[in-house]
């Protein structure tokens, strides 16, 4: 279940919000449901729903998918924006009512649909944030699409969305310095550079695919020096007697 996403974008003295959702009373008419998997019979549907457990069921509404084993999708529009020069926040809140085999709980933000029935898993974003889970495989994920490539983190972050109807509320803070910061339920879970965390960039150095061995290489570590030479008092006894050494004045031939 999803129940609330906000989009924002702070200044130093102020802040705007680009997108606010709820789910309260005519969220069809502000969302289309994807069409995706219409056709091979493998779409799933929304309701609206407080789900099993709430403290105020018409306050604690949101949107629920309606069967298992399916493919789920939700998309609204908002107008175009820049986060130049300011903290780009996004955060939604995502409640598993039992556990899942493989699925994700996660947002995707991109550039408008000409038609947003298509919207699925071939459509094109910006970011893509939330949880994601396929058998042992469990992550949070925090994809960016760089030059037309989405480039996942080098490393993944904690998946928290166990337990079996607790909210969680995920928020994901973009900095004009390049760098992120990612919360849990208001804990920190990651907060570094996306350009040390993500290759985004090309790397300073690359491999040249011309490049080969010359004839004369040699594998081996070590190998001998075909000019080198004993030096001239080098003594091939292991062990030499030491001429100035004499028995102790205590010594027994006989036990020692």
């Amino acid at each position: 279940m999803r129940r609330a996403l906000c989009l924002s974008a702070l200044a130093t003295a102020s802040g705007k919000i680009y997108f606010s959702e709820t789910f309260g009373d005519g969220w069809e008419s502000r969302w289309t449901s994807s069409e995706w998997k219409k056709s091979d019979g493998t779409q799933g549907t929304w309701k609206a729903s407080a789900g099993k457990w709430f403290s105020d069921e018409k306050e604690d509404q949101g949107i629920q998918t309606a069967e298992d084993s399916r493919f789920f999708g939700l998309s609204a529009g908002f107008d175009s924006f820049s986060n130049a020069g300011k903290d780009l926040i996004i955060q939604y809140q995502a409640k598993y009512e039992k556990d899942i085999e493989c699925g994700g709980g996660y947002v995707k933000i991109g550039p408008k649909l000409s038609d947003p029935t298509t919207f699925g898993d071939p459509t094109p974003y910006n970011i893509m944030f939330g949880p994601d889970k396929c058998g042992y495989t469990k992550r949070t994920h925090l994809i960016f699409n760089y030059k037309g490539k989405n480039v996942l983190k080098k490393s993944d972050l904690a998946y928290k969305q166990e337990g079996e109807g607790t909210s969680h509320v995920y928020r994901l803070v973009l900095k004009p310095d390049n760098t992120a910061r990612v919360e849990i339920d208001g804990e920190k879970i990651y907060e570094g550079s996306l350009k040390e965390d993500w290759e985004l960039l090309a790397p300073k150095e690359i491999k040249d695919p011309e490049d080969k061995k010359p004839s004369d290489w040699v594998d081996d570590s070590m190998m001998d020096d075909p000019e080198d030479k004993k030096p001239e008092n080098w003594v091939e006894e292991k062990r030499i007697v030491d001429e100035k050494a004499k028995k102790p004045d205590d010594w027994d031939d006989e036990e020692d």
